[in-house]
């Protein structure tokens, strides 16, 4: 399997290069990522558990989907094809915001993010790939809110930080 590799950006999301995607994350390089949230008609997310084999944040819970963009792919192109490999559903998504974050982790890596997030909804269970995804539920975003404060260890970090700054965008947004 041909190593994946990630986009280097500037703080303005003009690509500097490419770079295969542990080495960005070892020397802490600014690259650019997506995170997809999908809400039900019930104003519930969709959040997935991260696999226990992660290299990073194993089995900690976290927006529907996330990944890096490949070499020519749009924001939603990217985003529409990683919610499909990691939950096995499509739907239309919209971007809403970008940000960037830098977070290191135990392992010696560090996530620098410049972050595209998306939302989409879904109204059925998802088919979760399990070599990506341990499990998911609907969870009311009042209700993710709570459970963050109470229990932060749960959670990845760029999760917490997105939802921290704009659950109140998310929980009014419509497409």
């Amino acid at each position: 399997m041909k190593e994946e590799h990630v986009i280097l950006v500037n703080e303005n999301d003009q690509q500097i290069g490419l770079m295969p995607k542990l080495e960005a994350h070892e020397k802490a390089l600014l690259h650019r990522a997506f995170s997809v949230f999908v809400l039900n008609d019930k104003n519930e997310i969709m959040l997935q558990q991260r696999a226990h084999h992660k290299y990073h944040s194993p089995l900690l819970w976290t927006n529907t989907c996330c990944s890096h963009q490949r070499e020519g792919e749009t924001n939603i192109q990217a985003g529409t094809r990683r919610l499909y490999e990691e939950m096995g559903f499509v739907t239309q998504l919209k971007e809403l915001f970008s940000f960037i974050y830098k977070a290191p982790f135990d392992n010696g890596l560090t996530e620098h993010e410049l972050d595209h997030v998306m939302i989409g909804y879904y109204h059925d269970q998802p088919n979760i790939n399990t070599d990506e995804v341990e499990n998911w539920k609907w969870m009311a975003i009042d209700e993710v809110k709570a459970d963050m404060e109470l229990n932060p260890e749960i959670y990845t970090v760029w999760f917490k930080i997105i939802f921290d700054e704009f659950y109140h965008y998310l929980e009014d947004h419509k497409l």
